[in-house]
């Protein structure tokens, strides 16, 4: 597992703990070198899984023009997994982030939700597209493409705003 933190930061995520196989109540659900998915504690909607880079990035915030691969592969291994577990409508699917101060976590992780249809009504506040509390992938894909490449991020900007 790669560490950009301290060990400590590492070692006490229980993001970085399901990664690197270190938390054996997760089942992890599909792996990688670069990421793993589980199933969410609390999930919203019928099949509700995220996706998480093994290396500890914060949140969306921390991200750069040079994550985008990184972006594009989540929502890869999310899309996959769906399909593994039989969902075949890939227009109700939602994918995204949440964004600071919204997030449980302290551990960049994508949401994976279908039905989209589905979504607990007393949860759907949490996964509407472009609030400020909730960025869809391809949009977060979007607004990384359209950073300078001088620029490192996007971190005190209104990046997130369609």
């Amino acid at each position: 597992m790669k560490r950009n933190k301290s060990s400590k930061t590492v070692n006490t995520c229980i993001f970085c703990l399901i990664a690197s196989g270190q938390d054996k109540g997760t089942e992890v659900i599909k792996k990688n070198n670069e990421l793993v998915c589980f199933r969410d504690i609390c999930p919203a909607a019928p099949h509700h899984y995220l996706v998480v880079p093994t290396e500890h990035i914060l949140s969306c915030l921390s991200l750069h023009r040079g994550h985008i691969g990184l972006v594009e592969r989540m929502a890869e291994m999310g899309k996959a997994v769906l399909l593994e577990q039989g969902i075949t409508d890939m227009n109700d699917i939602r994918l995204g982030f949440h964004l600071p101060p919204y997030i449980s976590v302290n551990h960049l992780h994508l949401h994976v939700l279908a039905p989209a249809s589905q979504i607990s009504p007393i949860m759907k506040y949490k996964f509407i597209p472009g609030t400020s509390s909730f960025v869809n992938e391809d949009h977060l894909q979007k607004q990384l493409k359209s950073i300078s490449p001088l620029t490192k991020s996007f971190l005190g900007s209104c990046w997130w705003c369609p």
